[in-house]
């Protein structure tokens, strides 16, 4: 492993999308002022339809007040793409890092990213892959992960979202990120029995091997103090 200081922080129940951007800016502020190299943010959001910087809202089937009654929320976000939904039974990976100090390469970062799931869903038997026009993971023709990220100065936020048990009726919503020709995948769909807990152990386990880099666990309150790395409180 490099001698890169990389932290991982996991947060228990569902989170509100904001909530969630928040604690990331929190952690870009960690990572631009150098107490830490990588903090990486694992979730699961409340109901959410984000909509990125290529637009999206055309690819919404529903009016607002459909999303309202269903408890679903509409936001627009940084990252790259198009529109995505976040919900109950996916795990959510923000990888906030400073890529200088891997590679700065935006191409391998994406990859390396679609990398990570791979070799999960590799653990659980499930054979997965890319598609060169679209980023994101693939099981055959249905999607099981989507990739959107934001980079500035090679500063990294937002990620991926792997479905483990969602809701498939909420993709429904919308044609996901904006793609009419295929269908959503979920873990649920080719394991009988998965465990949220322990596919994000093995996201972190995963992570730390792609980006070789050793991950220690932290808790909220370090992130949102103005501690650096070397006063670490473990969670």
């Amino acid at each position: 492993m490099e001698n890169r200081s990389c932290f991982s922080l996991r947060l228990d129940g569902l989170t509100k999308y904001l909530e969630g951007l928040n604690l990331q800016n929190l952690a870009l502020e960690k990572v631009m002022s150098g107490k830490a190299d990588c903090i990486l943010i694992l979730l699961e959001h409340e109901p959410v339809l984000t909509v990125g910087k290529s637009g999206g809202r055309e690819n919404l089937l529903v009016d607002e007040s459909e999303l309202e009654r269903l408890g679903v929320e509409l936001q627009s976000t940084g990252r790259g793409g198009n529109i995505t939904y976040h919900g109950p039974g996916q795990v959510v990976a923000y990888p906030v890092l400073n890529l200088g100090k891997w590679k700065k390469d935006l191409p391998w970062y994406v990859h390396s990213l679609e990398e990570v799931v791979i070799r999960v869903l590799e653990d659980y038997g499930i054979e997965a892959g890319r598609k060169p026009e679209y980023r994101g993971v693939w099981v055959k023709e249905t999607k099981i992960a989507a990739v959107g990220i934001a980079v500035k100065r090679w500063f990294t936020m937002h990620g991926f979202a792997l479905n483990v048990r969602v809701n498939k009726e909420h993709f429904k919503l919308i044609n996901p990120c904006g793609i009419k020709d295929y269908t959503i995948a979920s873990m649920d769909d080719f394991v009988d029995s998965v465990d949220l807990h322990e596919i994000i152990e093995s996201v972190e386990e995963k992570f730390s091997l792609v980006f070789k880099s050793k991950l220690i666990e932290v808790s909220r309150e370090w992130l949102e103090s103005g501690q650096s790395e070397g006063e670490t409180r473990l969670a």
